[in-house]
């Protein structure tokens, strides 16, 4: 008998191979995206002023210089900003993440009566909020006004956090590992932290780069707090006072020195903010994959 050719197109395999390629060709572009504004930046930052003024960099530096970050260095008061943005950043990120687990952990516990309600409660905070003026004489009349814990407290607990924890430990803690463990007379606090904990890190490492990437990119409430304590600003806020002054120099530059090119101080800011959170990132990456598998992994 004759043997009978199978093509590739007939075993589906030609199909698989297309889509495969098109996968791979769009991780691929989505990367780009991500990627490429971010070496435009940092090409600009290493430029010279006339090359950058005439848009003449891309992805590549031309009459390379750092004379916009020693400009950055030059303010001595900029090392006590970082120094602070990072006090700032560990404290909210610790107290948030404490903040969370132990909210989330009881409203996921289907034993724990009123949990609904109480979670409608956090949710409802997420869709209507007093809005920056409550919140300023709220600080104010607290006494926190030109002090680190107006960086810290106000917004050290987030309802979105909350929510994807809570989510998480309903789906990923069995009910009957917490009962095996009261029968051994465990308690609440010894089932988090022996059980919960250990086995949540997936999350918990993810829920801590949000409040860290979130705390240390924000400047607005430092801008509104820390008014007249300048040795308490944390980075974010010094370096948008850098390139404001930059700025009027700028605009000014037949009477006045100029400090540099708006933009290439700018994009010299934006690398020098950035390049802390890429050094935490590999890190904490590796729990990311762990969260992503976790509920693809079939015994």
């Amino acid at each position: 008998m004759k043997a009978s050719t199978v093509t590739p197109a007939a075993t589906g395999k030609w199909r698989i191979d297309i889509y495969d390629l098109l996968i791979k060709f769009g991780l691929i572009v989505a990367s780009l995206v991500c990627l490429l504004p971010f070496v435009h930046v940092a090409s600009k930052s290493l430029s010279s002023d006339s090359y950058v003024i005439a848009n003449k960099v891309f992805l590549w530096p031309k009459g390379f210089t750092l004379e916009a970050y020693s400009k950055i260095f030059a303010d001595a008061s900029i090392l006590r900003s970082l120094y602070i943005s990072v006090i700032v950043t560990v404290l909210f990120t610790i107290l948030g993440m404490i903040l969370t687990i132990c909210a989330a952990y009881p409203l996921s516990r289907a034993q724990f009566k009123g949990r609904r309600v109480i979670t409608f409660i956090f949710l409802f905070t997420m869709y209507f909020s007093g809005g920056i003026i409550p919140d300023y004489m709220n600080i104010n009349n607290l006494g926190l006004m030109d002090t680190i814990w107006s960086l810290v407290l106000p917004l050290s607990f987030s309802a979105f956090n909350l929510l994807i924890m809570k989510t998480s430990l309903t789906s990923s803690i069995p009910v009957s590992l917490e009962e095996s463990a009261r029968i051994d007379g465990a308690g609440h606090f010894r089932i988090l932290w022996n059980i919960v904990i250990p086995l949540s890190k997936p999350i918990i490492a993810t829920l801590s780069l949000f409040y860290a990437v979130g705390r240390w990119n924000a400047y607005q409430d430092a801008l509104f707090y820390i008014k007249h304590a300048t040795d308490l600003r944390p980075l974010q806020l010094k370096l948008y006072y850098l390139v404001i002054q930059a700025s009027e120099s700028f605009q000014l530059e037949a009477t006045t020195v100029t400090l540099s090119n708006p933009e290439v101080l700018k994009a010299s800011v934006v690398v020098f903010a950035t390049l802390p959170i890429l050094c935490v990132y590999p890190f904490v990456q590796k729990y990311f994959v762990q969260g992503v598998m976790l509920g693809a992994v079939k015994e």
